[in-house]
Protein backbone atom coordinates (compact mmCIF):
# COMPACT_ATOMS: atom_id res chain seq x y z
CA UNK A 1 0.00 0.00 0.00
CA UNK A 2 1.56 3.52 -0.78
CA UNK A 3 1.38 6.84 1.09
CA UNK A 4 -0.64 9.69 -0.47
CA UNK A 5 1.79 12.33 -0.23
CA UNK A 6 0.66 16.06 0.24
CA UNK A 7 1.98 19.32 -0.36
CA UNK A 8 1.43 22.49 1.24
CA UNK A 9 -0.02 25.79 -1.05
CA UNK A 10 3.37 26.65 -1.25
CA UNK A 11 5.13 23.18 -1.82
CA UNK A 12 2.02 22.43 -4.48
CA UNK A 13 3.20 26.16 -6.20
CA UNK A 14 6.86 25.74 -6.39
CA UNK A 15 6.15 21.96 -7.66
CA UNK A 16 3.83 23.51 -10.50
CA UNK A 17 6.35 26.40 -11.02
CA UNK A 18 3.57 28.61 -10.78
CA UNK A 19 2.90 31.18 -7.84
CA UNK A 20 0.39 30.99 -4.74
CA UNK A 21 -1.72 33.50 -5.98
CA UNK A 22 -2.20 31.38 -8.90
CA UNK A 23 -3.67 28.26 -6.67
CA UNK A 24 -5.42 30.10 -4.34
CA UNK A 25 -7.04 32.56 -7.31
CA UNK A 26 -8.06 28.88 -8.67
CA UNK A 27 -9.68 27.71 -5.47
CA UNK A 28 -11.39 30.71 -5.63
CA UNK A 29 -13.65 30.69 -8.99
CA UNK A 30 -13.33 26.71 -8.34
CA UNK A 31 -12.88 25.65 -12.37
CA UNK A 32 -9.32 25.58 -13.02
CA UNK A 33 -6.62 24.25 -11.10
CA UNK A 34 -5.74 20.62 -9.41
CA UNK A 35 -7.80 19.31 -6.86
CA UNK A 36 -7.05 20.22 -3.27
CA UNK A 37 -8.11 18.71 0.07
CA UNK A 38 -8.31 20.75 3.17
CA UNK A 39 -7.54 19.72 6.77
CA UNK A 40 -8.33 21.31 9.55
CA UNK A 41 -8.40 24.17 7.61
CA UNK A 42 -5.21 24.01 6.00
CA UNK A 43 -5.29 23.84 2.06
CA UNK A 44 -2.98 20.14 1.16
CA UNK A 45 -2.75 18.86 -2.59
CA UNK A 46 -1.84 15.21 -2.84
CA UNK A 47 1.27 14.95 -5.34
CA UNK A 48 -0.40 12.66 -7.27
CA UNK A 49 -3.22 15.54 -8.38
CA UNK A 50 -0.26 17.73 -9.42
CA UNK A 51 1.16 14.92 -11.55
CA UNK A 52 -2.26 14.10 -12.59
CA UNK A 53 -3.08 18.21 -13.56
CA UNK A 54 0.68 18.54 -15.03
CA UNK A 55 -0.12 15.83 -17.86
CA UNK A 56 -3.86 17.02 -18.61
CA UNK A 57 -3.02 20.72 -18.28
CA UNK A 58 -2.00 21.36 -21.83
CA UNK A 59 -3.30 23.42 -25.02
CA UNK A 60 -6.15 22.02 -27.02
CA UNK A 61 -5.30 22.42 -30.79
Amino acid sequence: MTETVFLTEAGAAKYLRLSQATLSRWRSIGSRGPAYRKFGGAVRYAKADLDHYADNAGVQQ
